[in-house]
């Protein structure tokens, strides 16, 4: 067997549920789960209707660069959303088969493993990145994210000898499970240490589309290269999905997007890798990127959610609006994982414990004291947690 996969902690959500194994919450009280990213808005009508009237098409196999239509749709909501000058859908964009496949896969591809490699990975972080690092043979370099930097990924804070490693670095924004969205110089101090290192950037943007002011959307990774003056995207890949933007996350449909000389040997990799997305599934989702109605609709929910519940959160718990997402991050009286099985045994309610989605490093680990709470389900759901949530909270 693979030695490498003696590394591989346990999934975050395989802890939580030994943590509340032995509860026994109260039956009155219906479960809701807000540990979990997983939207629970329907899944909008036009995406059905585009996977029936294509189901004749699973009579052929499907190319791993996908069909003309579903790469032109990405390249067309690109430029449309990040204000673009163009994107060629021919070289610089693929469809994947969700981002989550592909920020896997996409280790195994950048990293050498005929020298020291280091993947440097924000903390707490998408538990994805360190699995990629590791079964691609390099070493996982995390820098903690807290409300004491901004939770912000301190570039500085790494010597020249460790970036001499460093042959991928991931970053989240908007952020997990803090919402935090990365600014324009930021971006640029990491462009430049990448022309001076030699390394890779992987953007993952699953969340890009859930904010909460129409006029302020986030700023992309593309959309920042090309504020940079790097129209080719230079050393930058940016991944995107349905699952959060379109409510799909059972389509399995995502792209990828930026430098074309990276997507090459990518495209390499996976032709090997076996992961072209059913034609049907490609259907599907021409139809969610060339429509931008449910996608607002989407935002309306979830903004509409956050200001009715994030005040009630607020009577027990330390936390705030995030810039973006659908978490709140939220300070506990008490260790993150006792509070979360507390809450579930006597409310029945689930979150995630903070310190699940971190590693320790140097006797510190950035999520203890933290949960991340998922405003997925429909809103009455929703606030009757929040009730819950606090009068627990105030309990403590």
């Amino acid at each position: 067997m693979n030695p490498d996969l003696a590394r591989l902690q346990p999934y975050p959500f395989e802890r939580l549920r030994q943590l509340l194994a032995a509860n026994t919450p109260p039956a009155e009280l219906a479960h809701i789960n807000l540990s979990i990213g997983e939207p629970k808005h329907p899944t909008p009508k036009l995406i059905f209707e585009a996977l029936t009237a294509a189901l004749p098409t699973l009579s052929s196999y499907p190319s791993t660069l996908g069909i003309d239509a579903l790469r032109e749709s990405i390249a067309s909501w690109l430029i449309r959303r990040y204000a673009l000058p163009r994107i060629d859908p021919a070289t610089q964009v693929m469809p994947v088969a969700g981002s989550r496949e592909a920020l896997f896969a996409f280790a195994q591809t950048v990293i050498d493993r005929t020298r020291a490699a280091r993947v440097l990975i924000p903390n707490p972080f998408y538990q994805i990145y360190e699995g990629a690092a590791l079964l691609a043979g390099a070493e996982p370099l995390f820098l903690p994210c807290t409300p004491e930097n901004g939770f912000r990924m301190d570039f500085a804070g790494v010597d020249a000898a460790t970036w001499s490693q460093v042959q991928l670095v991931y970053v989240c924004s908007p952020g997990n499970p803090h919402g935090r969205v990365m600014q324009l110089p930021e971006w640029r101090e990491l462009f430049e240490l990448a022309d001076r290192y030699d390394f890779i950037i992987a953007s993952d943007e699953c969340y890009s589309e859930i904010y909460f002011d129409e006029a302020a959307p986030p700023l992309g990774g593309l959309q920042a290269a090309i504020a940079c003056g790097r129209s080719s995207f230079e050393r930058l890949v940016a991944f995107g999905s349905l699952s959060k933007r379109s409510n799909a996350p059972g389509l399995r449909s995502g792209f990828v997007a930026g430098d074309a000389s990276v997507l090459r040997n990518f495209f390499l990799y996976r032709t090997y890798h076996g992961t072209a997305l059913s034609p049907v599934v490609q259907s599907a989702s021409v139809a969610a990127w060339r429509d931008e109605a449910h996608v607002v609709e989407n935002r309306r929910k979830y903004a509409a959610k956050f200001r009715h519940a994030t005040p009630i959160v607020q009577q027990a718990l330390q936390t705030t609006m995030p810039e973006a997402a659908f978490y709140l991050w939220a300070r506990t009286p008490v260790d993150d994982a006792q509070f979360a099985r507390q809450l579930h045994a006597c409310f029945n309610v689930t979150v995630l414990p903070g310190s699940f989605l971190s590693r320790t490093r140097d006797g510190f680990n950035p999520g203890t004291g933290f949960v991340r709470i998922a405003l997925v389900a429909e809103e009455d759901e929703v606030m009757e947690a929040a009730r819950r949530i606090a009068e627990f909270g105030r309990s403590l």
